[in-house]
Parts: C-alpha cells; structure tokens; sequence
C-alpha cells in the first residue's frame, strides 16, 4: 500500500505522542533525570520536534553531530500537540495552499507554530518518497511545550546506537524490529487541512 504523501506518523496512546529531539548532554541528560526540560533550555526561541525517530537519526547522525549526542524521546500530551498543530503554518510560501505572499507571512507572524515536511527516512537514512512532518513550537507553543505538555522524557541514545550498529552490520531485519512502533495519528486529517505543502 503507498504511503500517504502528507501523514503523520507517530507512536501514540490515547493521550500522549512520542517526538523526538536531540541536543548536547548538558541539555539532554538533566531533562532526562528531571523529567522535564531544564532552566537552561531556552523557552523564547522555535524548537523542532519530530514524531519520526529515523528523520530524527537522520538530523543528528545516528547521535554522533555534536551538540546532539543526546537523543530524546519526549511523551507529550495529545491535547497540546493537537492545539500547536490547528495553530501552526506551513514554515515556507506554498502557492495554492496560502492565496498569495501576503497572507502567508501574516499567518506565520501570528502563528505560535510552523509545519515543515521533510522526506521521510529509511534505515539507512536515504530519503522516501512521502514526508515526515516537523512541528516547531514557538512563542508561546514553545514554553507549553517545555513546562505544559511535556509528560515524560526519555534517553534513546543507546537504541539510536544499537539501531545504527545493526544497520552497519547490515542486519537491516534486527534493526527494524527494534524501531518505534509509528502509526498514522488519528485525526490528522482534519488538523493537517490547512498544512500540506
């Protein structure tokens, strides 16, 4: 069956989304240990979040970028995800989508969050037909999410490395079953109408 070109994909309970983030130990171990992000994350500035752990492979090296060696699997409420998504705009002008230039950098100015969609990724982190959505919370969004939404936090640095060691090997079948169980997020239909690119 194809995948959707616009989909999110996330592992999901009935009230939470798992995202993912990566960042420098200074950051990522303390939110770790406290369960929530530390003083020292900077909450007046867009942070980007990822429902997908392979992009999120991707976007850090398999945890080996500097400054994100520390990957974290952060559980947030659906109820704030929803509420940042039905706010966002799409990070970039899209003709047909925004009725011209205008409109879209009104929308963003006032939007506590921007919508990006990236290509998804495969275990060897080579770019898949669809796309995988990127939320960044901002403002307002960004300060919920740190000290609102956030339900727990997670070290998944050492699956990134056990993921990538398999992959190395070449043991694509073993690195699979250990991914994240990601499904389709219900009701993204609705919450994405107005954020497909």
């Amino acid at each position: 069956m194809q995948q959707p070109q616009h989909e999110v994909r996330a592992v999901h309970t009935a009230s939470t989304v798992t995202v993912y983030q990566a960042y420098s130990p200074e950051i990522g171990l303390p939110a770790v240990r406290e369960g929530r992000f530390p003083a020292a994350w900077k909450r007046d500035r867009m942070t980007w979040i990822k429902p997908s752990f392979l992009w999120m492979m991707y976007r850090c090296g398999w945890a080996a970028k500097e400054g994100q060696e520390t990957v974290l699997a952060v559980e947030i409420g659906r109820e704030g995800f929803e509420w940042a998504l039905r706010r966002a705009c799409l990070s970039s002008y899209q003709p047909g989508v925004h009725t011209d230039r205008a409109a879209w950098q009104r929308g963003l100015k006032r939007s506590p969050a921007r919508v990006q969609w990236d290509p998804e990724r495969d275990l060897r982190l080579r770019p898949l037909p669809y796309r995988s959505l990127q939320l960044g919370p901002a403002g307002e969004a960004a300060r919920r999410y740190a000290d609102e939404w956030t339900v727990a936090i997670r070290d998944v640095t050492p699956l990134a490395h056990e993921v990538h060691a398999l992959v190395r090997d070449g043991d694509l079948g073993a690195a699979r079953r250990l991914l994240p169980r990601e499904q389709p997020y219900p009701a993204a239909g609705e919450l994405l109408s107005n954020l497909r690119s």
